[in-house]
C-alpha cells in the first residue's frame, strides 16, 4: 500500500509507492515552496493533493531510469521533465525531457552532482536549501531504518568491483558538499545523520 506523504523537512515532502517493474516500493520527493518533485511516482492521494499544496511546476530525475509516473503530473499541470542528458536516448516516446548537465542549477537551486559508475547518467541531487542530497541508485537501503548498500552485483555489469569502487569515489567526492540529510530513493530518507551515515558506509 503506498505510503502517505510526510513532510520530512521544513518544505519537503517524501513518500513511498510500490513500482511494478521492480517489484518494491520506491521513494519520491517535493520541494513544496519551488513547486519541484523529484522522480515521481503518483501517492495514493493522487495529483490533487498537489493541486492542493501549489502545484508542480517542474520534474527533476536523478536518472534515466526514474520517469516513473512523471506523464501523470506532466499532464495534469503542464510541467517540463529535466533529466540527464546523458540518459535522453531513453525517452523515445515524445515525453517532455529536456536534459541537464553535471554542474547546472536546476529549478528550486537544485545543483546536479555527476556519480556515474553506474550508469553514465546516474546523478545525486544537492539541495543547499534543504541541506538534503538526494540520491539515485548508487546507495540504496533494503529495509526502512536499515544499513546503507549497494545494488546486487547482478545489476553492476561485466565489472561489479569497478563498479563499487567508482560508486565509492564519487560518493566519497560528494561528501565535500554541504549536507547533512540523503534523501534515498529507494526506501526512506536518512535525515539528520544522513551525511555521516553516508560516510561510516563508504568507510566499511
Amino acid at each position: 500500500m503506498p505510503a502517505p506523504l510526510e513532510e520530512v523537512l521544513p518544505g519537503v515532502w517524501h513518500w513511498r509507492a510500490y513500482r511494478e517493474g521492480i517489484g518494491q516500493d520506491v521513494g519520491s520527493y517535493h520541494l513544496a515552496e519551488p513547486g519541484v518533485a523529484i522522480d515521481p511516482m503518483l501517492p495514493e492521494e493522487g495529483v490533487d493533493w498537489f493541486a492542493e499544496h501549489g502545484g508542480v511546476a517542474d520534474i527533476l530525475l536523478s536518472c534515466r531510469h526514474h520517469y516513473r509516473d512523471s506523464d501523470v503530473f506532466a499532464e495534469a499541470f503542464g510541467c517540463g521533465v529535466r533529466a540527464p542528458t546523458s540518459g535522453l536516448h531513453e525517452f523515445t516516446r515524445g515525453e517532455p525531457v529536456r536534459g541537464y548537465d553535471p554542474g547546472d542549477t536546476l529549478p528550486g537551486g537544485v545543483v546536479a552532482q555527476e556519480v556515474d559508475a553506474l550508469s553514465p547518467d546516474e546523478t545525486a541531487l544537492h539541495i543547499p536549501a534543504a541541506r538534503a542530497l538526494v540520491v539515485a541508485d548508487g546507495v540504496v537501503q533494503w529495509e526502512p531504518g536499515g544499513p546503507l548498500g549497494f545494488v546486487p552485483d547482478s545489476l553492476m555489469g561485466e565489472d561489479p568491483e569497478a563498479v563499487r569502487a567508482g560508486l565509492t569515489a564519487a560518493f566519497t567526492r560528494l561528501l565535500a558538499l554541504d549536507f547533512d540529510h540523503l534523501l534515498l530513493t529507494h526506501r526512506q530518507p536518512v535525515i539528520g545523520d544522513g551525511k555521516e551515515a553516508l560516510r561510516q558506509f563508504l568507510a566499511a
